[in-house]
């Protein structure tokens, strides 16, 4: 739909400007909240727009259902994911690439849980649409080629790159729903072991290598968080 030129600045029956942008983007913030928090099914539309300050017919204004919402939502924070992924410089060793990855990943789960847990922790397969699905795809395929160059030059243990690709997916996905649920926080050595054992899963042997950690994993009494 087309609008007239300055069309964005008409004003509301109570005399506010009319934002699209800024109504979208709060549609996003709520439904994306309350996805992650009481799970799609029970989120109803009248809930998101409550959250969101608006009436319930302006959701249909910018997306076409419920439905439609959550895969939009959940195509950008894969496109997010997969940004880090192919922004790390491709001069740099698999482990060290693989590391930056995981710090990226971390910024994201702190700045934004709840996109940490709509791509990593959320069981929405079933609801993906096959767009959503491809990026998916997508950023999965980046991990295994990037795993890949590390298994070409030795770094990598022999094996399937899908299965390595897997385990060290699994591994970060752990770090990243603990430090969104703020049960780790960056600072602790909770999350840098999980990277380095996520590296340690997959590195050959030759690979692995190094002084200890320079301070032990932290204790659940020591951190109240880490057993919330």
């Amino acid at each position: 739909m087309t609008h007239p030129p300055g069309a964005s600045e008409a004003k509301t029956p109570a005399g506010r400007r009319r934002d699209p942008k800024g109504t979208r983007d709060r549609l996003v913030r709520a439904a994306l909240e309350l996805f992650t928090t009481q799970g799609y099914h029970t989120s109803t539309t009248p809930e998101i727009a409550a959250k969101a300050g608006v009436a319930e017919g302006t959701i249909y204004r910018h997306f076409a259902s419920k439905e439609q919402m959550l895969n939009e939502i959940y195509r950008a924070g894969v496109r997010v994911f997969t940004g880090i992924v192919r922004e790390t410089p491709a001069g740099l060793a698999c482990a060290e690439r693989l590391e930056r990855i995981a710090a990226g990943w971390r910024e994201v789960a702190v700045r934004n849980p709840s996109l940490v847990r709509l791509v990593f922790v959320s069981r929405l397969r079933s609801l993906l649409d096959p767009r959503s699905r491809d990026a998916a795809k997508e950023l999965r395929e980046e991990v295994e080629k990037l795993i890949a160059s590390g298994k070409a030059a030795g770094l990598v243990r022999p094996g399937a790159v899908e299965v390595w690709a897997d385990i060290w997916l699994q591994l970060i996905g752990l770090m990243l729903e603990r430090v969104a649920n703020k049960e780790w926080t960056p600072d602790q050595a909770a999350p840098r072991l999980a990277v380095e054992s996520a590296w340690a899963a997959i590195a050959a042997p030759s690979a692995v290598s190094g002084p200890p950690p320079t301070s032990p994993p932290t204790s659940p009494q020591e951190h109240p968080a880490a057993g919330a």
